[in-house]
């Protein structure tokens, strides 16, 4: 009996009653654990050594990782799911599992990472990123974009190669100066541009077949509501392509660049577009620099 009211005891703990409850589903490592909960390593080691005190879990050791599993009875299990729906967190951890978990399977986004650090070392005759980046906006069906949040508008001058036409939005007013001046003198007539904020875009309702927001979302006040105003000018069946800085702690980017947020995980950015409605949604960090302090893009999808 003791031992029962013992894990009972340590099982009230809101933290350790989502790790129990998220090591019955899958096995985890401190690393994904701490993704997953949004918790330092320590804290999480400690919750971990006293449930492993208490046989109810175990680990092993993988290489320099320790990965957890479940051992505590399937009886106490039934009653802490029960209490877990007293946990808003709980549900929000599935979510998080779930992306951890693609992570985890997605080997070759490392393959590709390591050989894309490599393109372009050596030096082959004709072989080019913007050889490569001009094919693709060839291939890039006919349509309408907004590029919302676009500076002096350089991603779209590319994109007005081959787009029907792109409406590109600042709240800066010289920057849209600037850039339309740009698009006069280098004669593109199918590119827009209009001075508006990225909460309020000035284009109308079911307009848009492509949104873009490349490193805009984190200088919005408001990004769930950036992301609902991308929602509201798509046509039905329209895209959304976001690609932001990931999640860092330099301060200073704050006063350098007037960030208005440090960058997201992939978790955030899958979670506004699911709360703005978006469907068959999908994340991925498509870039990691070298150099300190090693920044990282996110790039989220998803579909109106």
């Amino acid at each position: 009996m003791a031992s029962i009211l013992k894990s009972l005891r340590l099982a009230a703990d809101p933290s350790r009653l989502r790790l129990l409850l998220l090591l019955e589903q899958e096995e985890l490592s401190v690393a994904e654990l701490q993704e997953i909960l949004a918790q330092g390593q320590s804290r999480i080691s400690t919750h971990l050594a006293q449930l492993k005190q208490a046989g109810l879990v175990d680990d092993r050791r993988a290489g320099k990782n320790a990965f957890y599993r479940l051992k505590a009875p399937a009886e106490l299990m039934g009653l802490l799911r029960k209490a877990a729906r007293e946990i808003p967190e709980a549900a929000e951890d599935r979510q998080a599992l779930r992306l951890a978990m693609r992570q985890r399977q997605d080997k070759m986004r490392r393959y590709f990472d390591e050989l894309a650090g490599k393109f372009g070392r050596q030096y082959v005759p004709g072989r080019s990123w913007k050889g490569i980046a001009e094919a693709l906006l060839k291939l890039m069906p006919p349509m309408v974009i907004a590029d919302l949040g676009a500076g002096e508008g350089t991603l779209s001058q590319l994109m007005a190669q081959r787009a029907r036409k792109v409406i590109a939005i600042d709240n800066s007013e010289k920057m849209v100066e600037f850039g339309a001046e740009l698009a006069r003198k280098h004669g593109i007539a199918n590119l827009e541009y209009r001075l508006g904020d990225l909460e309020d875009v000035p284009i109308r309702s079911r307009t848009v077949d492509l949104a873009f927001l490349s490193q805009a979302l984190h200088h919005a006040a408001h990004p769930d509501r950036a992301i609902a105003e991308a929602w509201r000018i798509l046509k039905p069946g329209g895209r959304i392509a976001i690609l932001d800085l990931g999640r860092h702690h330099v301060e200073k980017a704050r006063e350098m660049y007037a960030d208005l947020w440090l960058g997201f995980t992939e978790l955030e950015i899958e979670r506004y577009l699911k709360a703005a409605r978006f469907k068959n949604v999908e994340t991925a960090v498509v870039f990691r620099e070298q150099e300190a302090p090693h920044f990282e893009t996110v790039l989220g999808v998803g579909e109106k």
